[in-house]
């Protein structure tokens, strides 16, 4: 991993924290990018580091959202265990496939999700 100025290191964290707050989530797409250019990682560290970074992000901001009663519960259980299948499931094929497939999966869903907040 390249040695990279903590001022830079900060000034992503803090807008990586700020998009996963605001947003609900998502700062993983923007983690994985600036994992693989500005840390040099290989898209596969890359995605796992993300996750790591993403879930004390995701945990202190739930835990924002409980405190405006913004959670539905109801909805959300049903959610976290496909979430839950679903993240084994990935993280197993991860650690099987190749980088640039990975890359390319990487992409495409990032576009998908793109065209389809425009449209929807």
């Amino acid at each position: 991993m390249k040695k990279v100025n903590k001022l830079y290191v900060l000034l992503f964290g803090a807008m990586i924290g700020l998009i996963n707050g605001f947003f609900g989530g998502g700062g993983g797409m923007v983690v994985v990018p600036v994992l693989n250019k500005l840390f040099k990682m290989e898209q596969k560290q890359a995605q796992a580091t993300a996750l790591f970074v993403i879930l004390p992000i995701s945990l202190v901001s739930t835990i924002v959202y409980m405190c405006y009663n913004s959670i539905s519960f109801n909805s959300g259980w049903p959610v976290i265990v496909g979430i839950v299948l679903g993240g084994v499931i990935g993280a197993t094929m991860l650690n099987k496939m190749n980088n640039k497939v990975i890359k390319g999966i990487f992409v495409f869903f990032m576009l998908l999700g793109g065209v389809g907040m425009l449209i929807w």
